[in-house]
């Protein structure tokens, strides 16, 4: 006969926090667990840059304002804690009740893919952000093209999705709202070489 070994025992919100605090990598939050969040490469750097500068200069003035990775997100709706690469609130933000550093009222989102977290960020976390009442649209940045996936929340509250492909392109977010040259996102970024056959050649 075998015996069972017990279920961890979760963790309280506070336990997060606390943990939080004294981890050198950010974490999200779910239902009692915590969720070591992926390294950044060096593309992604240069994009979470170039994007908060961007972005932070042409809102400058306005009553909107950029948040960027190191701010964490709570979806009230489902209780995920999480860390979007950039947010913009425009009004007053507003933070949960249980901890000042969490931010509530996001108008936008942005994140930038990578191989390890972009079928999460395309479905189970947008399924989170679709329940923040104030969110109008959610950005999918890629790093390895010119590549911009826009979901712009309709009155219906659908999702409609826009494609912004190519450096010659503008990005532009509708509800707030801004445009920026392609080629100022993408400033430093280098794109994977790509053979001519389009095989990978490294094994032969």
């Amino acid at each position: 006969m075998t015996t069972a070994l017990p279920k961890p025992r979760k963790l309280t919100v506070y336990e997060y926090f606390a943990l939080e605090e004294k981890a050198e990598r950010r974490s999200e939050f779910f239902d009692g667990e915590m969720f070591m969040m992926a390294g950044a490469s060096r593309e992604h750097n240069f994009l979470s840059r170039n994007l908060t500068a961007e972005i932070h200069t042409r809102l400058r003035g306005s009553s909107c304002q950029v948040f960027v990775s190191d701010l964490r997100l709570k979806v009230d709706a489902t209780g995920l804690y999480t860390y979007p690469d950039l947010a913009i609130v425009c009004g007053t933000p507003e933070y949960a009740p249980e901890n000042r550093n969490t931010l509530t009222n996001p108008k936008v989102v942005i994140e930038i893919l990578s191989d390890s977290t972009e079928r999460y960020d395309r479905t189970t976390k947008f399924r989170h952000y679709r329940q923040i009442p104030t969110l109008m649209e959610y950005l999918l940045v890629a790093q390895d093209e010119a590549l911009i996936h826009r979901y712009l929340r309709t009155e219906s509250s659908d999702w409609l999705l826009a494609e912004i492909v190519g450096m010659d392109e503008m990005f532009i977010v509708n509800s707030v709202p801004l445009s920026i040259p392609m080629r100022d996102i993408y400033t430093g970024v280098e794109f994977p070489t790509i053979p001519e056959n389009g095989s990978d050649t490294s094994f032969e």
